[in-house]
C-alpha cells in the first residue's frame, strides 16, 4: 500500500533524527535521555446552515527531550523539527538539568519493562479526501438534521475531521520504536425551538477507519432526535431516587475512578482510594479489564509514553481493586512497579450484567436518566460528587418527560458500591467501553 510505505519511510527518517538527538545528549554529558516526537497532518471542515464556515489544514509536529544527569532532570521541547532546532533543544535540556534538584525517583523506565519490538495493532487507515468531498459529507450530515423536523430551526454546524500521523519514541536504553495512526470523526450540533423554548444537542461518530464511521445522514438524524427530545424540559423536586447514566456519559464515573487510582494522586496522598489495593471498591458483579492490543481501537497502544510495554490486565475483578495506574516515577515513589500507564489508560472493558437500554430503563423503574453533565464539582481527595445535570424523568420503566436545571450529588465511594447494573448498550467511541450505568440511589436537588 503506497500510503503505508510513505508513512513508514517518514518514521524511519524520524528515528534517525531521534538517534542523533540521543547521541548528542550523551556527548554533552547526560547519563540517560529519552526523546518523543510526533507528527500529524490532516483536514478539518465545518459547515453551518449550508455554508462553509471553516477549512483547516494541519501539518505540524513536536519533539520533547528529557535528560538525566546525576539524579537531576532537564526537559525541553520544540515544534521546529529542523536539525538546528533539535540540537538546540538537546543543549537546553542538558543545561536545565544542571540546576534542578536531585530526585532519586526520576529516570528512564527499567529496561526490562520496555517494548523493544511492539506488536502491530492496525491503527493506520488513511483516507484520501479532497476539500470538496469533506465539505459535501459535512453538508449531508447537517442537511439531514435540518430536514428531520420542522422544529430544527438552526444549527451550530457539522464538522468532518480526518487526521493521520505517527509517534516515535527512543531512549538511551537502546529502545527506538514508532507507529502510525489515523483518527476520523464527524459531528453535528442541532438547535430546536418550539414556542419560547430552545434547546441544543449533538451527535458524533469517530473511528480509526473512515469506512467504519456512521453515515452522515444517520449522524444528522441522531443530532436532531437528541435535541427534539429535550424540548420543554421540566424541573423536578428535591429527592433521593435511582439514577441511570446513559452509556455515552457513564464513562465519566469511571473517569473519576481513574483519577483516584492514578499514581500521582496516590503518592501525594490526594485520593480517597489510598491503600485500597485488594479492597472491594465496586459490587461483585463488576469487572474492568484493560486490553491495550485490540486492533483498530481508539485507545490501543503497544507501549506507553515512557516506552513501557502495555499488557492485558484486570483493573477490577469481582469488585476488587487489582492494580493502581502507575508511571515509572509514581511507582518508585510508592515502592512499586510501573504499570505502563504513562499517558493514560488503554481500552477499558466494563462487564455488563444488565440488558439493553430499554431493559435498563425498566430496571430503573422510577427515577432519573442522566444524558448530560455540567460543571466540575468532583473532589478526588474526599470523593464528594456534585454536578449539574439534565436528562429525563422515568416512570414505570418509560421515559416520561425531559428534565433540566438539576444537581445530582453523592460520595463516589457510595456511588461505586451502589452500582446496581451495567447495560449491554456499550458505547465504543472512547477509551472506556461501558454501557448505561444504574446507581441504586442519589440525591437530586431540584425545585
Amino acid at each position: 500500500m503506497k500510503e503505508v510505505d510513505s508513512i513508514n519511510t517518514q518514521i524511519d527518517h524520524v528515528k534517525g533524527r531521534v538517534e542523533n538527538a540521543l547521541a548528542l545528549a550523551k556527548n554533552l554529558g547526560a547519563d540517560n535521555a529519552e526523546v518523543a516526537l510526533s507528527r500529524q497532518q490532516g483536514l478539518s471542515v465545518n459547515t453551518r446552515m449550508g455554508e462553509v464556515e471553516n477549512v483547516e489544514f494541519t501539518n505540524d509536529g513536536a519533539l520533547g527531550i528529557t535528560v538525566y544527569k546525576d539524579g537531576r532532570k532537564g526537559s525541553a521541547s520544540t515544534a521546529d523539527l529542523s536539525e538546528e532546532a533539535l540540537n538546540n533543544a538537546v543543549k537546553a535540556a542538558v543545561d536545565i538539568a544542571k540546576y534542578t534538584s536531585v530526585d532519586d525517583c526520576s529516570g528512564l523506565a527499567d529496561k526490562d519493562r520496555l517494548a523493544m519490538t511492539p506488536v502491530e495493532l492496525e491503527l493506520y487507515h488513511p483516507k484520501a479526501l479532497t476539500t470538496e468531498e469533506a465539505i459535501d459529507i459535512a453538508k449531508q450530515c447537517e442537511d439531514a438534521a435540518l430536514a428531520s423536523d420542522a422544529r430544527i430551526t438552526n444549527s451550530d454546524g457539522a464538522t468532518l475531521a480526518s487526521f493521520e500521523g505517527f509517534k516515535v519514541y527512543g531512549n538511551s536504553h537502546g529502545q527506538l520504536v514508532g507507529y502510525p495512526s489515523t483518527r476520523h470523526s464527524l459531528s453535528c450540533v442541532s438547535i430546536a425551538s418550539d414556542g419560547d423554548d430552545m434547546q441544543r444537542d449533538y451527535a458524533y461518530t469517530v473511528n480509526r477507519d473512515f469506512a467504519q464511521l456512521d453515515a452522515p445522514e444517520l449522524v444528522g438524524q441522531q443530532a436532531a432526535s437528541e435535541v427534539i427530545s429535550r424540548l420543554h424540559a421540566e424541573k423536578i423536586s428535591t429527592q433521593k431516587v435511582p439514577v441511570m447514566f446513559r452509556a455515552d456519559i457513564a464513562n465519566t464515573i469511571f473517569g473519576h475512578f481513574i483519577a483516584a487510582i492514578s499514581g500521582g494522586n496516590l503518592y501525594r496522598k490526594s485520593s480517597f482510594l489510598l491503600d485500597a489495593l485488594g479492597q472491594p471498591i465496586f459490587p461483585e458483579h463488576l469487572t474492568i479489564s484493560e486490553r491495550p492490543h485490540l486492533t483498530k481501537a481508539l485507545a490501543s497502544s503497544s507501549f506507553d509514553a515512557e516506552g513501557v510495554e502495555t499488557v492485558d490486565r484486570e483493573i477490577i475483578s469481582q469488585g476488587q481493586l487489582e492494580t493502581y495506574l502507575l508511571t515509572s516515577y509514581s511507582a518508585r515513589k510508592l515502592g512499586l512497579q510501573t504499570t505502563g500507564h504513562a499517558g493514560g489508560i488503554h481500552n477499558w472493558l466494563v462487564t455488563a450484567n444488565g440488558g439493553d437500554f430499554d431493559a435498563m430503563l425498566k430496571q430503573l423503574g422510577t427515577g432519573l436518566l442522566v444524558t448530560e453533565l455540567m460543571g466540575q464539582g468532583v473532589n478526588v481527595v474526599t470523593g464528594d460528587y456534585s454536578r449539574g445535570a439534565a436528562g429525563f424523568w422515568v416512570e414505570n420503566g418509560k421515559i416520561a418527560y425531559p428534565v433540566s436545571e438539576i444537581t445530582i450529588a453523592g460520595k463516589l465511594q457510595d456511588m461505586f458500591k451502589g452500582i446496581v447494573s451495567i447495560g449491554k448498550d456499550t458505547d465504543m467511541r472512547g477509551s472506556i467501553r461501558t454501557g448505561s450505568l444504574l446507581i441504586e440511589e442519589m440525591q437530586i436537588a431540584g425545585n
